[in-house]
């Protein structure tokens, strides 16, 4: 019977709230603290880390700190990094669940004998009788629903996977952890990159790797010069603020190209596409896609889904023709499909 779990304990109201929730199931429980960044970050600071210890002393289970900044360092941080430099806009959370938390934790959790690894993610998995395979679906609170950032979790992962808030909402969690009197109850949420805490993506790459990006063209949609831009790293596909371009009518970053080091910019017309390539699939609700399916399909983390039909082109790619143009589908950015509240699976953008 799986009855030990670790829980991985952000410092957060989230993930101690799952905490006490796996407790009341009767679980046996450990709360663990990942140190991720050596930096100044937004997550597994010395409060965060002070927070949890506090909950796990509450809860009366035991807690440590797992230092993992080397890992992370390698998997996350400099896939961001490389990312940028290739004129792509990634998402390190998604890296981060793949290769840290659902990887590395997991199998921490296996080695210390330990069955179920809990996260304060809102999702939930269950299972299919007749497949057998295990499913990752929507929380039932979809203003909070992370499935798009667990899309890559294969099924070996998705079987030890706990997410005790994937049926509640914020405002739930919220009543329980006051309920307990938990330090954090009423802690603000991050929005931003964890290990960028001021949103200057620019800066931080120029810092991380010691190098100067050199400013280049600025094009507008017909290929003419119209300014220079300061360095290819800091702008992405839909950018409208900072852009340093004089123009009668609203323009946005439409294109980028490494290879001549330029920026098109053009009319919010010009964003629009009908179809995109992924690689790097993972599907979850089936080994592979055998015909074209019919699916929703979310390009970024906040945006609504929308109809598609999503084709496997090859053993680790897909193509996703949209019934109508989307705005702004960015390279580096997941593209993750569903069938009602279900996760298919996704993959990477490429173009």
């Amino acid at each position: 019977m799986c009855n030990k779990a670790i829980i991985a304990m952000s410092g957060g109201v989230d993930s101690s709230v799952a905490a006490a929730l796996m407790l009341e199931r009767g679980f046996q429980c450990v709360g663990v603290t990942l140190k991720l960044f050596r930096g100044e970050s937004r997550c597994c600071s010395l409060a965060d880390v002070n927070d949890a210890r506090n909950v796990a002393f509450n809860l009366g289970i035991d807690h440590y700190v797992l230092n993992f900044t080397e890992e992370f360092d390698k998997q996350v941080v400099r896939h961001f990094v490389e990312t940028y430099e290739q004129g792509a806009t990634p998402n390190p959370c998604i890296e981060c669940n793949r290769h840290i938390k659902f990887n590395l934790l997991l199998l921490r959790t296996r080695q210390l004998d330990f069955d179920l690894l809990v996260t304060g993610h809102y999702a939930r998995v269950t299972q299919d009788g007749s497949s057998g395979r295990f499913l990752l679906q929507k929380a039932l609170d979809e203003k909070k629903d992370q499935s798009y950032v667990l899309y890559c979790l294969t099924q070996q992962q998705l079987e030890r996977a706990r997410f005790p808030l994937g049926e509640l909402s914020k405002n739930e969690v919220r009543k329980i952890a006051e309920e307990k009197k938990f330090v954090n109850a009423a802690k603000s949420e991050s929005q931003d990159i964890c290990f960028v805490p001021d949103g200057d993506y620019g800066k931080f790459i120029e810092s991380y790797t010691g190098k100067t990006y050199p400013p280049g063209d600025i094009l507008d949609i017909e290929g003419k010069t119209i300014g220079r831009h300061k360095g290819i790293i800091r702008y992405t596909i839909g950018q409208r603020r900072g852009l340093g371009v004089a123009a009668n009518t609203p323009v946005y970053v439409a294109a980028k190209s490494t290879a001549d080091n330029t920026v098109t910019l053009g009319p919010d017309s010009a964003l629009f596409s009908k179809s995109l390539t992924a690689k790097d699939i993972n599907l979850i609700a089936c080994a592979d896609l055998k015909k074209p399916m019919r699916v929703m399909v979310k390009t970024r983390y906040l945006q609504a889904a929308q109809s598609a039909v999503a084709e496997q082109i090859g053993e680790d790619s897909l193509h996703i023709e949209f019934d109508s143009p989307q705005r702004a589908i960015t390279p580096g950015q997941a593209a993750v499909m569903y069938d009602g509240d279900i996760v298919v699976g996704g993959g990477t953008i490429t173009e």
